[in-house]
């Protein structure tokens, strides 16, 4: 696990990381840590609208808007990055239908690491979801499965997989399973927390220690190890 002291060391080293997905809670959360932690030069947040999140962050910041539906056209937002986060992520409900989740959870993702790989990228985070399984008859787990199986693929220096529980934020519009899950789990999240949720704040820690230290080629990352890296 990473320590003060190398966290200080990576700052030195001067590299430059992406952030795509970060208007949603993890990302914004990683935004969050990653503005008060500093361990980048330079933090390229990608994302389809303006935001100006960057008047409220430091000057290593910078916005880039990206039209994701024709990536290739903005290869310039991921060069010089040699980190890469990846915390996009919707639902079947709020993209439009299995069409729209698709696009959004699998090709959007392939895409930006594609790209990010071919730029020179060797470090890529990935924000999955516990039980992801590229056999599931279930949509939602299949397209999770899919996705780590061909981030592996790409053969980065370094992959990172978290597959995070229930995640645990402020989230001001809060959808409808996650109030029924909230219920359903609260004594086991009262009892055994680290191994069913997670605090966004907690998954953006864990994240920012293994983007300085990574364990292996390729780790995958389940609910208490995320708990463990980010203490």
């Amino acid at each position: 696990m990473a320590t003060e002291e190398d966290l200080e060391a990576f700052q030195k080293e001067g590299h430059v990381a992406f952030v795509v997905g970060y208007t949603g809670e993890t990302g914004k959360e990683l935004v969050k840590a990653l503005s008060l932690t500093k361990p980048f030069a330079r933090v390229v947040l990608i994302g389809r609208r303006k935001t100006n999140v960057t008047e409220n962050l430091g000057p290593e910041f910078e916005e880039k808007i990206v039209d994701f539906d024709r990536l290739d056209d903005h290869k310039e937002a991921f060069s010089g990055c040699d980190v890469g986060f990846n915390c996009l992520g919707t639902t079947r409900a709020k993209s439009g239908g299995k069409e729209g989740f698709i696009r959004v959870d699998h090709d959007y993702v392939m895409n930006s690491a594609e790209l990010a790989k071919s730029s020179g990228c060797k470090r890529f985070l990935h924000v999955s979801s516990q039980g992801s399984n590229k056999n599931s008859c279930l949509l939602y787990p299949q397209t999770k499965g899919r996705v780590e199986e061909e981030l592996q693929e790409l053969q980065f220096d370094h992959l990172s997989i978290f597959r995070p529980g229930l995640l645990l934020c402020d989230r001001q519009e809060r959808r409808v399973g996650e109030r029924i899950a909230m219920c359903l789990l609260s004594p086991c999240i009262c009892c055994c927390g680290k191994y069913s949720a997670v605090s966004t704040e907690t998954l953006a820690a864990a994240m920012i220690r293994r983007a300085c230290q990574p364990n292996g080629e390729v780790e995958i990352i389940d609910n208490p190890t995320i708990h463990y890296i980010a203490s």
